[in-house]
């Protein structure tokens, strides 16, 4: 299973949000989702990790759907030299796509974990 990209939801109010994420789910037919947390350098959880997790939460009240957490840390970063050093892709192209790419990067990363803890 490959990860690849699909839209990019602008955060706006919680409930536009919650709606576009639950009917970009339906449209899948997805039973979960997976939602990048931004945690510090250290690892420890800041303002914007919380806020993460209150949108989980909070989506949770409108739907009983199974969350994951996945450490986005570097995630960016490592789009962007990917982006750069095997596509070549300059700064205005980079830009088009370099959040989607990331969030399939930190799916990808989700995958991959599942698959690890289910070959044990």
């Amino acid at each position: 299973m490959i990860a690849s990209p699909l839209v990019l939801i602008r955060k706006t109010k919680f409930t536009d949000d919650a709606n576009a994420v639950l009917k970009l789910m339906d449209g899948r037919k997805a039973s979960g989702l997976v939602i990048g947390l931004p945690l510090n350098m250290d690892g420890t959880e800041g303002p914007r990790a919380q806020s993460c997790r209150a949108f989980a939460r909070n989506l949770q009240r409108i739907r009983q759907t199974p969350v994951a957490f996945q450490d986005e840390r570097l995630s960016t970063s490592a789009v962007e030299r990917f982006l750069i050093e095997d596509l070549d892709l300059n700064r205005k192209r980079r830009a088009n796509v370099i959040d989607r790419t990331a969030a399939a990067w930190i799916l990808q990363g989700a995958l991959d974990r599942l698959r690890g803890a289910a070959a044990r």
